[in-house]
């Protein structure tokens, strides 16, 4: 789905009244009619209902006082507050203000603090709230009186509908500016923005509702189109197909390059994700001394010893890794490697001499934090998958730092490096070397447990064994991922979710998406 920051948006629209021709009156009044038929469709008949809406005194305000008048006009009993004096809205917004003063609706004009008494009775009264604000617009910390009747709108714990996007929210990063709405539902227009989807903005901006208010498909042929958030649509068009005369060694030979003492679990984990994504075949290179905890434990894999000095694998292993090249699809490395021994050594040997696509993650990420320039220095594709702490590690820097602009983070990391990025976290960040960046929309909070981003590493590998373009596995993967725990917290709840929930739900997964 194709997400759009407020800069892009504000072309578009520009695009629309300029060059289209249609009236910028027109689309506020359809703006409008898309946020009633919201409150009617979830609040019924609303004769007699007492709404509040909030306006400000820019476009967003325009849009509120819009509504307002439909409101008044269907017989809700509606009071409509605005954040400014009368004279200081202008343009199509001050129309429509004008307009409800002839229909004489109650407007009242919020100058100072002593207000907020008479707007607490009449926001204590009022059944559903509109937050008209502040749009996408916002560049600055909400302070003052404005603060004040924010905070005051949130205390109420009423049904708030938001205009476009809750005041308050930046919708190109999602940062919060100190105080914002909490929204129970937000209806944006024509496209969605990006800090719908991105923390905290998507915590504030509850039930999505995109409304077409006529702004033509084609002017985002005036754009380039960088933003996306993932759907279903367009991960069930990525599942690979099935042949019905097919063998094992149609799907993919994954080579999971796994373990060290105390860590086997994580192999097994990135093994066994694979196999249940349709991966034909898994082979396990895994230290010697440990590979019968391998048999034990997950049994369709093909195992291949490589040396190792107590049970961490050591630099004389990357001979018979360089052998087992050739002979696979794409390679995944890191999950429980640990970062002793010869780890660094035959990780960086990886990078620089395989053949076929690689999927970096865990300890093979810690392993390059020392020299992140060997990436480089690949000839193949990659996709690194770090959480934000190794990122940190990755990036010299700190997991605030990281936190703050996910998008931006991942985006660099990406040009600088020429990889495919997976910020895994809440919202997992896929970013393409060449600036796209899809934003995931499943999972949930159980998945913050150990082992879940071996799962995602077998996923994503899998997906690439079986003929998807890096960047298309990464996408899919991240989805189908969060799709499976977002499966298994239906039955087991969010708290007593285990990485091992994830792999046994991936098959469910997959056929919602297959007969999707």
């Amino acid at each position: 789905m194709i997400t759009l920051t407020p800069c892009q948006m504000k072309k578009i629209d520009e695009y629309t009244i300029n060059e289209i021709g249609i009236p910028s009156s027109v689309l506020m009044e359809n703006a409008a009619l898309a946020v009633v038929n919201e409150i009617v469709k979830d609040f019924g008949p609303i004769e007699g209902k007492d709404i509040c809406v909030v306006a400000g005194r820019g476009n967003n305000g325009g849009d509120a006082f819009a509504i307002a008048r439909h409101l008044f006009n269907k017989g809700a009993v509606v009071t409509n507050i605005l954040l400014a004096e009368k004279g200081a809205v202008l343009g199509d917004a001050c129309v429509n203000l004008e307009i409800l003063d002839k229909m004489k609706v109650n407007t009242i004009e919020v100058k100072d603090i002593n207000n907020l008494k008479e707007l607490k009775a009449i926001l204590e009264k009022a059944e559903v709230i509109v937050d008209g604000i502040f749009g996408t617009g916002l560049r600055r910390d909400i302070d003052g009186l404005d603060k004040e009747l924010v905070n005051l709108i949130n205390s109420m714990k009423k049904p708030v509908i938001a205009i476009d996007i809750p005041s308050g929210v930046n919708g190109e990063t999602g940062e919060i500016a100190g105080v914002c709405i909490k929204a129970y539902k937000t209806v944006t227009f024509a496209f969605p923005k990006v800090g719908h989807f991105i923390h905290p903005g998507c915590d504030y901006t509850g039930e999505l509702v995109i409304a077409d208010i006529s702004i033509p498909q084609n002017t985002l042929n005036n754009i380039e189109i960088d933003h996306f958030a993932i759907d279903e649509e367009y991960v069930a068009k990525l599942i690979p197909k099935r042949r019905p005369d097919s063998n094992k060694g149609s799907f993919g030979k994954i080579l999971v390059v796994t373990g060290s003492v105390g860590m086997t679990g994580a192999g097994c984990l990135a093994g066994g994700a694979a196999l249940r994504t349709g991966t034909g075949l898994v082979y396990l290179a895994v230290p010697a001394s440990l590979i019968s905890i391998y048999e034990t434990n997950l049994l369709e894999a093909v195992k291949i010893p490589l040396d190792d000095i107590g049970g961490i694998i050591s630099g004389n292993s990357e001979a018979e890794l360089k052998k087992q090249f050739e002979n696979m699809d794409v390679i995944a490395v890191g999950p429980g490697l640990s970062t002793g021994g010869g780890v660094g050594q035959v990780v960086a040997g990886i990078v620089k001499g395989s053949t076929k696509p690689l999927v970096i993650d865990a300890d093979a990420i810690n392993a390059l934090v020392k020299d992140v320039s060997v990436l480089k220095r690949k000839s193949v594709p990659l996709v690194i998958t770090p959480h934000p702490g190794e990122m940190a590690r990755l990036m010299g820097t700190s997991v605030e730092e990281i936190q703050k602009n996910r998008i931006k983070t991942a985006r660099d990391f990406s040009k600088n490096f020429e990889v495919i990025t997976v910020l895994k976290g809440s919202r997992t960040i896929v970013a393409s070397p060449d600036g796209r960046v899809y934003i995931n929309t499943t999972g949930n909070s159980g998945m913050a447990t150990g082992g879940t981003g071996d799962v995602l590493t077998g996923v994503i590998a899998s997906f690439i064994g079986q003929g998807l373009e890096p960047l298309e596995a990464a996408v899919a993967g991240v989805y189908i991922h969060g799709l499976s725990g977002d499966i298994a917290t239906a039955s087991t709840g969010e708290h007593g979710l285990t990485a091992g929930d994830l792999v046994e739900k991936l098959p469910l997964a997959m056929k919602k998406l297959a007969k999707a």
